[in-house]
């Protein structure tokens, strides 16, 4: 079974004398809970693992006994430390005072209780450690498995990684591909939205956030206004509302937008979104076309192939810690601009046989100190992009 980088950061963690909270959040079904049992399966110490998935929102009561069975069982067992491991934490209210609570109490008292906290809600974990756990936790995004991930563990090529995407866990899947995209709409898509949006957060029109995540994922890599999205709805809303159905669609991993590349941060914030999936499965799970039938399809798997360089830079804009933006001046664009510090890096992907971009002139005519390239022909090969930190073309 192969070992995430994560794993190794945690186990270096793990070895260390108390400190912190660790809390590892991220989308569904990218292997957050194997490399836990993973990790419970290295390290030679007593531990609990509990998740509160079926758990009661309202049952703090549940979370209270589960670190209370942990400080008995460190008492009984006369061992120096133990693990407890709490799976979904964002599925209990007010999850962030109990914990500090708890924490606080084993600090003074000197219970040895080491914690690792997991969640696939980015939104509600973020709001809950900005509250209450500042200055006792460390947090870690554990993101889409990447292209050398797939490629190592199930020897996949570059195309069926821009195809099939990052989800390790429908891999065994894609030679029955009807059974393949099932499985991603409806335990990987449908469970996200209505465990990790609908049942925490209030959202009034449920379908209109579901008919913009299916919008969005056909327009991934594309630019679309808020205002053009409305024509193609019945319950329309306002741009507002569909501003925020989309940063919460982000918030689990599903579907984030870009916004355009501006030195005035205020026209960045009133920018026109670009779509990008953050999982190109999610993507090609709507598609009429099989993989053999979209590869053969030049403009369609040139749009793909764009979005596939999207996840890999949206991703690694989390962990990396980058803005990532695009460009557009009236005809002129850029696909990507990644803004790290003071640097810029302007990244157009072509999948063609032309190379021809007036774009980038403009583009660097208002911004001299940037850099740009080509990802794709006549630049670098996707295949080999994926597989480089972004920063380091910095």
């Amino acid at each position: 079974m192969i070992e995430r980088v994560y794993l190794q950061r945690l186990t270096r963690r793990m070895n260390e004398s108390r400190k912190f909270i660790q809390v590892l959040y991220g989308p569904r079904q990218v292997g957050k809970t194997t490399m836990i049992l993973q990790l419970l399966s290295k390290i030679a110490v007593e531990n609990i693992y509990e998740t509160a998935d079926t758990v009661a929102a309202a049952d703090t009561r549940w979370l209270q006994t589960v670190w209370e069975t942990a400080r008995i069982k460190l008492k009984l067992s006369g061992a120096g430390e133990l693990l407890l491991v709490i799976d979904e934490i964002q599925k209990i209210d007010n999850w962030s005072e109990t914990v500090k609570k708890l924490w606080d109490e084993d600090s003074r008292t000197g219970n040895n209780i080491k914690v690792i906290l997991l969640g696939s809600s980015s939104l509600l974990i973020q709001k809950g450690l900005t509250e209450s756990l500042a200055g006792r936790f460390e947090k870690t995004y554990i993101g889409h498995w990447s292209f050398a991930e797939m490629q190592s563990a199930f020897g996949w090529d570059i195309n069926q990684y821009i195809y099939f995407g990052g989800y390790p866990g429908a891999a065994s899947l894609i030679d029955d591909e009807k059974r393949w995209k099932s499985y991603i709409i409806d335990s990987l898509i449908e469970t996200s939205i209505s465990k990790d949006i609908l049942m925490l957060t209030r959202v009034d029109k449920p379908a209109l956030l579901k008919r913009l995540f299916e919008i969005g994922t056909h327009y991934s890599g594309q630019i679309l206004s808020f205002t053009k999205i409305l024509g193609q709805l019945l319950d329309a809303g306002n741009t507002t509302t569909l501003s925020h159905y989309l940063s919460l669609l982000s918030n689990c991993g599903l579907l984030g937008g870009l916004e355009k590349f501006s030195g005035n941060i205020v026209k960045k914030r009133g920018s026109i979104p670009k779509f990008q999936l953050y999982n190109n499965a999610l993507r090609s799970a709507y598609l009429k076309t099989d993989f053999l039938q979209t590869f053969q399809e030049p403009n369609l798997w040139g749009r793909i192939a764009e979005s596939a360089v999207g996840t890999h830079l949206l991703g690694n804009a989390i962990t990396e810690n980058y803005k990532l933006y695009y460009w557009r001046e009236g005809d002129c664009e850029i696909d990507f601009v990644i803004e790290y510090g003071e640097k810029i890096l302007g990244l157009e992907v072509k999948s063609g046989v032309s190379t021809q971009n007036k774009g980038i002139g403009k583009f660097l005519s208002q911004y001299p100190a940037a850099k740009t390239m080509f990802v794709g022909t006549g630049g670098i090969p996707i295949e080999e992009f994926l597989n480089i930190n972004p920063v380091e073309l910095l």
